[in-house]
Protein backbone atom coordinates (compact mmCIF):
# COMPACT_ATOMS: atom_id res chain seq x y z
CA UNK A 1 0.00 0.00 0.00
CA UNK A 2 1.57 3.77 -1.03
CA UNK A 3 2.44 5.44 2.40
CA UNK A 4 0.10 8.17 3.31
CA UNK A 5 1.20 11.32 5.12
CA UNK A 6 -0.60 14.34 6.93
CA UNK A 7 -1.40 17.17 5.35
CA UNK A 8 1.62 19.37 5.08
CA UNK A 9 1.25 22.89 6.81
CA UNK A 10 3.71 24.56 4.52
CA UNK A 11 4.25 24.00 1.03
CA UNK A 12 7.57 25.33 -0.03
CA UNK A 13 8.22 25.69 -4.33
CA UNK A 14 10.90 26.11 -6.48
CA UNK A 15 10.76 28.72 -8.83
CA UNK A 16 12.15 28.12 -12.34
CA UNK A 17 10.39 24.80 -13.66
CA UNK A 18 8.07 24.38 -10.95
CA UNK A 19 6.04 27.64 -10.73
CA UNK A 20 6.95 29.22 -14.04
CA UNK A 21 7.85 27.25 -16.90
CA UNK A 22 11.34 29.31 -17.70
CA UNK A 23 14.48 26.33 -17.67
CA UNK A 24 13.98 25.88 -21.43
CA UNK A 25 14.42 29.98 -21.76
CA UNK A 26 17.16 30.33 -19.67
CA UNK A 27 18.92 27.29 -20.59
CA UNK A 28 19.25 28.71 -23.98
CA UNK A 29 20.32 31.86 -23.15
CA UNK A 30 23.19 30.22 -21.22
CA UNK A 31 24.07 27.54 -23.98
CA UNK A 32 24.52 30.61 -26.79
CA UNK A 33 26.46 32.69 -24.05
CA UNK A 34 28.56 30.01 -23.66
CA UNK A 35 29.44 29.13 -26.89
CA UNK A 36 30.80 32.43 -27.06
CA UNK A 37 33.71 31.54 -24.79
CA UNK A 38 34.20 28.85 -26.29
CA UNK A 39 32.06 26.04 -24.44
CA UNK A 40 29.45 24.30 -26.61
CA UNK A 41 26.48 22.92 -25.18
CA UNK A 42 23.21 21.50 -26.53
CA UNK A 43 20.48 22.79 -24.46
CA UNK A 44 20.03 19.61 -23.20
CA UNK A 45 23.54 19.13 -21.79
CA UNK A 46 23.06 22.78 -20.50
CA UNK A 47 20.41 21.51 -18.41
CA UNK A 48 21.25 18.30 -17.11
CA UNK A 49 24.55 20.21 -16.13
CA UNK A 50 23.28 22.99 -14.87
CA UNK A 51 19.84 23.01 -13.94
CA UNK A 52 19.08 23.75 -9.94
CA UNK A 53 22.62 25.16 -9.43
CA UNK A 54 23.51 29.06 -8.62
CA UNK A 55 25.17 30.74 -11.01
CA UNK A 56 28.15 31.23 -9.57
CA UNK A 57 28.20 27.42 -9.21
CA UNK A 58 27.21 27.75 -13.23
CA UNK A 59 30.59 29.71 -13.45
CA UNK A 60 32.57 27.02 -11.95
CA UNK A 61 31.44 24.45 -13.44
CA UNK A 62 31.75 26.02 -16.91
CA UNK A 63 35.40 27.01 -16.42
CA UNK A 64 36.17 23.49 -15.56
CA UNK A 65 34.87 22.27 -18.98
CA UNK A 66 36.67 24.96 -20.62
CA UNK A 67 35.07 28.02 -20.78
CA UNK A 68 36.76 31.13 -20.78
CA UNK A 69 34.97 33.45 -18.75
CA UNK A 70 35.58 37.20 -18.43
CA UNK A 71 35.41 38.24 -14.23
CA UNK A 72 32.21 39.65 -14.38
CA UNK A 73 30.21 36.94 -16.47
CA UNK A 74 27.54 36.22 -14.13
CA UNK A 75 26.56 39.71 -14.44
CA UNK A 76 26.32 39.74 -18.23
CA UNK A 77 24.50 36.37 -18.27
CA UNK A 78 22.21 37.96 -15.76
CA UNK A 79 21.27 40.71 -18.00
CA UNK A 80 20.59 38.11 -21.34
CA UNK A 81 18.60 35.83 -19.25
CA UNK A 82 16.54 38.42 -18.02
CA UNK A 83 15.97 40.24 -21.30
CA UNK A 84 15.18 36.81 -22.50
CA UNK A 85 12.19 36.39 -19.70
CA UNK A 86 10.87 39.69 -20.02
CA UNK A 87 9.65 38.71 -23.94
CA UNK A 88 7.52 36.39 -21.71
CA UNK A 89 7.83 33.26 -20.18
CA UNK A 90 4.44 30.81 -18.63
CA UNK A 91 3.16 29.28 -15.31
CA UNK A 92 3.50 25.61 -15.23
CA UNK A 93 -0.04 24.17 -16.37
CA UNK A 94 -1.88 23.29 -12.78
CA UNK A 95 0.34 26.61 -10.50
CA UNK A 96 -2.90 28.75 -10.44
CA UNK A 97 -5.00 26.06 -9.25
CA UNK A 98 -3.31 24.44 -6.96
CA UNK A 99 -2.09 27.77 -5.38
CA UNK A 100 -6.00 29.18 -5.45
CA UNK A 101 -6.96 25.39 -3.52
CA UNK A 102 -4.00 25.80 -0.95
CA UNK A 103 -5.23 29.20 -0.18
CA UNK A 104 -8.90 27.81 -0.09
CA UNK A 105 -7.70 24.87 2.72
CA UNK A 106 -5.55 27.38 4.36
CA UNK A 107 -2.05 26.18 3.93
CA UNK A 108 0.41 28.28 4.13
CA UNK A 109 2.76 28.43 0.43
CA UNK A 110 6.06 29.83 -0.23
CA UNK A 111 8.91 30.37 -2.77
CA UNK A 112 12.38 28.71 -2.68
CA UNK A 113 14.60 30.00 -4.41
CA UNK A 114 18.20 29.82 -5.95
CA UNK A 115 17.24 32.44 -8.50
CA UNK A 116 17.46 36.16 -7.38
CA UNK A 117 14.19 37.97 -6.37
CA UNK A 118 15.00 40.24 -9.64
CA UNK A 119 14.71 37.44 -11.70
CA UNK A 120 11.61 36.15 -9.91
CA UNK A 121 10.13 39.74 -9.85
CA UNK A 122 9.83 39.39 -13.94
CA UNK A 123 8.48 35.96 -14.19
CA UNK A 124 6.46 35.88 -11.41
CA UNK A 125 5.49 39.51 -12.11
CA UNK A 126 4.17 39.36 -15.58
CA UNK A 127 1.85 35.98 -14.43
CA UNK A 128 0.09 37.77 -11.64
CA UNK A 129 1.89 36.03 -8.34
CA UNK A 130 4.86 38.56 -7.63
CA UNK A 131 1.99 40.00 -5.00
CA UNK A 132 1.42 36.74 -3.65
CA UNK A 133 4.84 35.80 -2.13
CA UNK A 134 6.66 38.65 -2.22
CA UNK A 135 8.09 40.00 0.57
CA UNK A 136 7.04 36.99 3.16
CA UNK A 137 6.76 34.27 1.23
CA UNK A 138 10.09 34.15 -1.13
CA UNK A 139 13.32 33.13 -0.17
CA UNK A 140 16.19 33.15 -2.23
CA UNK A 141 19.82 32.21 -2.05
CA UNK A 142 20.92 35.50 -3.56
CA UNK A 143 19.37 36.68 -0.49
CA UNK A 144 20.09 34.21 2.01
CA UNK A 145 23.34 34.30 0.96
CA UNK A 146 22.74 30.00 1.24
CA UNK A 147 21.55 27.53 -1.79
CA UNK A 148 20.45 24.48 -2.83
CA UNK A 149 21.76 21.77 -2.08
CA UNK A 150 22.25 22.90 1.20
CA UNK A 151 19.04 22.73 3.43
CA UNK A 152 19.33 25.82 4.67
CA UNK A 153 16.82 27.72 2.47
CA UNK A 154 13.94 25.30 3.28
CA UNK A 155 14.81 25.42 7.09
CA UNK A 156 14.46 29.36 6.95
CA UNK A 157 11.36 29.53 4.83
CA UNK A 158 10.29 26.75 8.03
CA UNK A 159 11.39 28.75 10.82
CA UNK A 160 9.88 31.81 9.16
CA UNK A 161 6.27 29.90 9.07
CA UNK A 162 7.01 28.38 12.46
CA UNK A 163 6.88 24.99 10.99
CA UNK A 164 8.91 21.82 11.69
CA UNK A 165 10.61 20.62 8.93
CA UNK A 166 8.74 17.05 8.99
CA UNK A 167 5.44 19.27 8.31
CA UNK A 168 6.75 20.81 5.25
CA UNK A 169 6.30 19.69 1.66
CA UNK A 170 8.74 20.77 -1.14
CA UNK A 171 8.24 20.70 -4.87
CA UNK A 172 10.98 20.69 -6.58
CA UNK A 173 12.49 19.71 -10.55
CA UNK A 174 16.02 20.03 -9.69
CA UNK A 175 18.04 17.59 -8.04
CA UNK A 176 19.86 20.38 -5.79
CA UNK A 177 16.70 20.84 -4.76
CA UNK A 178 15.57 17.32 -3.98
CA UNK A 179 19.12 16.64 -1.84
CA UNK A 180 18.31 20.30 0.13
CA UNK A 181 14.86 18.96 0.93
CA UNK A 182 16.14 15.36 1.99
CA UNK A 183 18.73 17.13 3.94
CA UNK A 184 16.01 19.59 5.64
CA UNK A 185 14.19 16.20 6.56
CA UNK A 186 10.97 17.20 4.41
CA UNK A 187 9.18 15.44 1.81
CA UNK A 188 9.51 16.15 -1.16
CA UNK A 189 7.49 16.15 -4.53
CA UNK A 190 9.76 15.61 -7.62
CA UNK A 191 8.48 17.53 -10.99
CA UNK A 192 9.84 16.14 -14.10
CA UNK A 193 6.81 16.13 -16.89
CA UNK A 194 8.46 14.71 -19.36
CA UNK A 195 10.63 12.10 -17.92
CA UNK A 196 10.95 9.00 -14.96
CA UNK A 197 12.39 12.10 -12.35
CA UNK A 198 15.24 9.34 -11.83
CA UNK A 199 17.67 12.19 -10.60
CA UNK A 200 14.94 13.48 -8.02
CA UNK A 201 13.56 10.25 -6.96
CA UNK A 202 17.36 9.09 -5.84
CA UNK A 203 17.18 11.62 -3.24
CA UNK A 204 13.85 10.60 -2.14
CA UNK A 205 11.46 12.52 -3.84
CA UNK A 206 8.33 10.71 -5.26
CA UNK A 207 7.95 11.69 -8.85
CA UNK A 208 5.10 13.72 -10.18
CA UNK A 209 4.09 14.83 -13.72
CA UNK A 210 1.73 17.15 -13.63
CA UNK A 211 0.63 19.99 -10.80
CA UNK A 212 -3.03 18.11 -10.66
CA UNK A 213 -1.47 15.33 -8.78
CA UNK A 214 -0.26 17.17 -5.31
CA UNK A 215 -3.67 17.60 -4.02
CA UNK A 216 -4.15 13.96 -3.97
CA UNK A 217 -0.64 13.43 -2.62
CA UNK A 218 -1.36 16.00 0.36
CA UNK A 219 -4.82 15.11 1.02
CA UNK A 220 -6.66 17.10 -0.07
Amino acid sequence: MPTTYPTPKLVIFDCDGVLVDSETLSNQVLADNLARYGLHLSLTECMDLFVGGTMAEVRQKAIARGADLPVDWVAEVYEETYARLRQGVSLVPGVSDLLALLQERGIAFCVASNGSEDKMRITLGQNGLWELFHPHAMFSAHTLKTGKPDPDLFLAAACHFDVQARDCLVVEDSENGAIAAARAGMRCLGFDPHGKGLRLTRHNAEHITTMAQVPYLIGL
